[in-house]
């Protein structure tokens, strides 16, 4: 009886977890439906950073240095890498934690994000160039954001205090 009980939570979590909910209230598949790897299909013009889940596709080290590209990625790691803001709290997935953390934004596209609070799961993938917990520090560590091409750039620091730039598509 225990081991069928234990099965059934198991299976619920599972399940729970492969569908995130937008801010709207509705439900998509962890696969992230249908969309173009690396390119913004969206032609709506985008100038807001809430009601929008962005998908990290590239970071940049130093103003020339790619440390992470999507398009390099064996294949398409599904939810990896997200970001969605609300009007209080930022909250996406890593590789493959689910994170939060409380942000606020200031005049002339200044961010600050307070501490990230994370889920613990063990990665089975986890991209070359860019681990999780790299990610989480550039997120903590971004000062300023802006929209360039329907694309959010958040402009960060490095733990050696080199400039990081972190862009997201729709």
């Amino acid at each position: 009886m225990k081991k069928h009980f234990f099965s059934l939570v198991l299976t619920a979590v599972l399940i729970m977890g492969c569908v995130s909910v937008k801010t709207d209230g509705s439900a998509v598949s962890a696969s992230g439906g249908n969309e173009m790897r690396g390119t913004n299909n969206n032609t709506q013009r985008v100038s807001t950073l809430e009601g929008n889940e962005w998908k990290l596709i590239e970071v940049y080290i130093d103003g020339r240095n790619t440390r992470f590209s999507r398009n390099t990625l064996p294949e398409e790691p599904g939810n990896l890498f997200t970001l969605n803001f609300d009007a209080q709290n930022i909250s996406g997935v890593g590789a493959p934690n689910r994170y939060s953390a409380p942000y606020t934004k200031g005049d002339n596209q200044t961010l600050t994000i307070m501490l990230i609070r994370s889920t613990l799961m063990a990665s089975l993938f986890q991209p070359e160039n860019l681990t999780e917990h790299d990610f989480f520090n550039y997120l903590q560590n971004a000062y300023s954001w802006s929209i360039v091409n329907n694309n959010l750039e958040l402009l960060s620091k490095s733990q050696n205090g080199g400039e990081v730039r972190l862009v997201f598509s729709l």
